[in-house]
């Protein structure tokens, strides 16, 4: 198994078949991770303890599952668990009363009876199988780029996941239209001999589990720890005074950045006290127009309309102030600039511990 393929499912080691593989999945070894904050807290009145688990699979593919008494499970077991059809291999990731939070939290119902079973600890034959899968998953998901290439579909197959008992693999692909896959699947149902499952992601979900480097020189957000996206709009960066560049803007999956939604209600906060800037400001030299804001300085930019070219600060309490005027119809002479002071300081060369010119022993006469 490549160290991709362990490492995408939450294990920071390489599962063996022989042994316990007691240390495959430690916290904060991966992506999406959930730390138990009740783990040292007693159990609620009810006294009850939680039935059901959580369970990862290939990157953020995680579920819920119900398991028997008999079966003693803690985070980091690898264990067999019900899917369709066939059994699947995943690692526990949480147990305990956090569980009953995690799924109130996704709207599912512990006493539901649609949730499925763990059937085992998986075995040393389990995971074997688990692992010579994994090793399948990257040349497949070749195999099957070549054969939409050839068969001139407009898709894109960014990932491939094959189930732990090797019967069933799901495709994940972005398309912008409709694509009629059929023939495709029937060529890899028959290469493959297994059962096949397309499932289509938006580009946001590609970029998620491709993963990379953003333009801040950190990993993608949606690769390490963002679960939900949320939408951004190009009202959002305007609000931030961001130049509305699609260039600097938008991040590796071509949308906007999730980050520009990160500060947005703290500027929305800050911006509730500024001035309308769609109002005017009407002076006898000329009426001025809002250009730019810069939101921590509290200065706002204008620029009068007969020169649209010359732009000055002005400080809000004085946008206040000329626009109490303007509303008792008194009209100031001008727009007084404030003068914006630069607070760096230059900092000169001193030689604090003694250290000597490079050029000491040059000849000075030469």
């Amino acid at each position: 198994m490549g160290s991709s393929g362990y490492l995408s499912r939450g294990c920071c080691s390489y599962p063996k078949p022989m042994h316990k593989n007691e240390t495959v999945f430690k916290h904060g070894c991966n992506k999406l991770d959930v730390y138990d904050w009740l783990h040292d807290i007693p159990l609620s009145y009810t006294g009850k303890q939680s039935d059901c688990i959580e369970v990862r699979f290939k990157n953020s593919r995680k579920d819920f599952f119900r398991f028997s008494p008999e079966i003693d499970v803690k985070v980091g077991d690898i264990v067999a668990v019900e899917a369709s059809p066939g059994h699947d291999i995943g690692v526990v990731t949480l147990n305990g009363e956090l569980v009953w939070y995690q799924m109130k939290k996704k709207k599912l119902n512990p006493a539901s009876y649609d949730i499925k079973k763990v059937y085992r600890k998986a075995k040393s034959s389990d995971i074997e199988k688990w692992v010579s899968a994994i090793e399948l998953e990257e040349p497949t998901m070749f195999k099957a780029r070549k054969i939409a290439s050839e068969l001139k579909l407009e898709m894109k197959i960014s990932d491939v996941e094959y189930q732990g008992d090797k019967i069933k693999a799901i495709f994940y692909y972005t398309a912008d239209e409709r694509v009629d896959f059929r023939e495709l699947i029937k060529i890899l149902a028959e290469e493959l001999m297994v059962r096949i499952e397309m499932r289509q992601i938006g580009v946001r979900q590609e970029s998620s589990r491709l993963g990379g480097i953003g333009s801040c020189g950190r990993e993608l957000c949606c690769s390490t720890w963002l679960t939900q996206f949320k939408s951004v709009s190009t009202n959002t960066a305007r609000m931030q005074q961001l130049s509305l560049n699609p260039q600097k803007l938008s991040g590796q999956c071509s949308k906007l950045k999730c980050c520009i939604n990160y500060e947005f209600d703290v500027y929305q906060d800050a911006l509730k006290g500024f001035p309308n800037p769609d109002i005017l400001l009407r002076t006898k030299k000329a009426d001025a127009r809002h250009q730019k804001t810069d939101v921590f300085k509290k200065i706002m930019w204008y620029a009068y309309t007969n020169q649209p070219d010359v732009i000055f600060p002005v400080s809000t309490d004085k946008v206040h102030e000329t626009l109490a005027f303007n509303k008792d119809n008194i009209f100031p002479e001008e727009l007084e600039d404030i003068k914006i002071h630069d607070d760096k300081k230059k900092i000169d060369f001193t030689n604090v511990v003694g250290q000597d010119d490079i050029t000491r022993f040059d000849d000075k006469k030469k």
